[in-house]
């Protein structure tokens, strides 16, 4: 069994997803005419993020967090693809189109690093509180002139 650390160092498609993919074939919808109505190039790949030992629990969550619309109640991730009229091409796609969305779930977020407000902002800043008070102050009512 490989651990953890091996899978963290390993890049996505050198993990071989491919033994756990199921695919599922259906007609197409869309131009090729008659040919449409008899041929399944149709592909939907089916994969289960529960059960795969090539994940990672964290990697995990985070798949089922970045990629929710496409995951199912059962935990599995469906990706379809019908562009071509060739069932073989879309296959090769739609397993492409996998390796994508998961580099892309799994890409490691930049942390923002925060910058400074400039001096001279700070100083605008504090320039427009003055006079925003000052016009404040002359609105109130001073009490000593009314004695």
């Amino acid at each position: 069994m490989k651990t953890f650390s091996h899978f963290c160092n390993m890049k996505l498609s050198e993990r071989n997803f491919e033994p756990e993919f199921k695919f599922k074939t259906s007609k197409s919808s869309g131009a090729g005419g008659q040919h449409v109505n008899t041929t399944e190039t149709k592909v939907e790949l089916i994969f289960n993020i529960n059960a795969s030992p090539l994940l990672t629990d964290a990697e995990k969550v985070k798949l089922f967090k970045n990629l929710g619309g496409y995951i199912n109640d059962g935990g599995e991730l469906r990706i379809n693809s019908s562009e071509s009229r060739s069932q073989a091409t879309n296959k090769e796609k739609v397993v492409k189109k996998f390796y994508a969305m998961l580099e892309k779930a799994l890409k490691r977020e930049k942390r923002r690093i925060p910058t400074k407000v400039p001096a001279a902002v700070k100083e605008n800043i504090l320039k427009k509180k003055k006079m925003h008070s000052q016009k404040k102050d002359e609105r109130r009512i001073n009490t000593r002139d009314l004695l």
